[in-house]
């Protein structure tokens, strides 16, 4: 597998108009929702969210079809997963399911779009042997989430991932033979630059591109013309999405949208949780995606 890109960041430009404003809580917020999360690792909290959330069969596998322009990428399958929070509930061995049901899907590549911890870098290493087994033919590709600049480690959690490759404001086609462009953004709160631009010099002219953006509430600020596909993660699908509640952590825009230029923003709910080991109508999920040449026609609204 392709090893790790270097985390060195872009020269400051225009770009940073890319940046949202960074979600903030006060002390007493955090001391309560800490104190809430050590009661319930006490109680089980990882052995009960591993058997009610991420056994095979208790997770979704949502399946999405995007209509692309270009034939050559008729029938060509991404698998998407998101938000895996490493830390007091989800640990060595808990993505074991979750792996398996990804490579049954026999994916021409995998994408990962951000938050591989919680709050401490350790929590990756802790990950690393469940995340080794990934490969796909086009490789497996990710960005980082807000919370993976916690300490500002993030090149100890790539050098723990190496089964993934990381693209930090970088671009890559990952085959000569196909008009295909991958274009990861770093996270448009945590991140210290965002700049896109220069990573869009290496795109070719009719190449289909597909934005990996950790951030669901940036995917109109990313996409450009060639732009088929907006992939993120970050809302939980509210993780419990009742009235009030929900509106503690951050908006969930839809699992799927269509933007004004018209690419699609698909936003998985993630598989891990954040502050309890609860999720309420908002399963846990991997997203498969098969493209498909617009003449083809695609079944289903976009």
């Amino acid at each position: 597998m392709p090893s790790a890109m270097s985390i060195s960041s872009p020269p400051e430009s225009k770009s940073d108009a890319l940046r949202l404003a960074p979600r903030r809580h006060s002390a007493f917020r955090l001391w309560a929702f800490r104190t809430t999360e050590r009661a319930l690792v006490a109680l089980g909290g990882r052995a009960f969210y591993r058997r009610r959330y991420l056994s095979r069969g208790r997770f979704e596998v949502r399946h999405e079809v995007v209509p692309v322009a270009q034939a050559a990428l008729h029938g060509l399958r991404i698998v998407q997963f998101s938000d895996l929070h490493g830390g007091p509930f989800l640990k060595a061995g808990d993505l074991a399911d979750v792996v398996d049901v990804i490579l049954e899907q026999k994916a021409d590549m995998i994408v990962f779009t951000g938050d591989v911890i919680s709050r401490r870098a350790e929590e990756a290493h802790a990950l690393a042997g469940d995340l080794a087994r990934l490969s796909a033919p086009l490789g497996v590709f990710g960005v980082f989430g807000n919370h993976d600049y916690h300490q500002r480690r993030e090149a100890e959690i790539a050098g723990w991932l190496p089964s993934i490759r990381f693209l930090l404001n970088k671009g890559v086609r990952p085959a000569a033979h196909l008009p295909l462009f991958v274009l990861g953004v770093e996270d448009l709160e945590e991140a210290k630059r965002l700049d896109i631009a220069p990573a869009r010099t290496a795109r070719h002219p009719g190449d289909v591109e597909i934005v990996l953006c950790h951030n669901p509430h940036g995917a109109e600020r990313v996409a450009d013309a060639a732009t088929a596909l907006v992939l993120s993660g970050h809302s939980h699908g509210f993780q419990i999405n009742l009235p009030w509640i929900k509106n503690l952590g951050p908006g969930h825009p839809g699992d799927r949208l269509k933007l004004s230029g018209g690419a699609v923003s698909i936003t998985s709910r993630g598989l891990g949780v954040v502050g309890v080991p609860l999720r309420v109508r908002a399963r846990p999920d991997i997203v498969v995606i098969d493209l498909r040449a617009a003449s083809v026609g695609v079944g289903g609204a976009t």
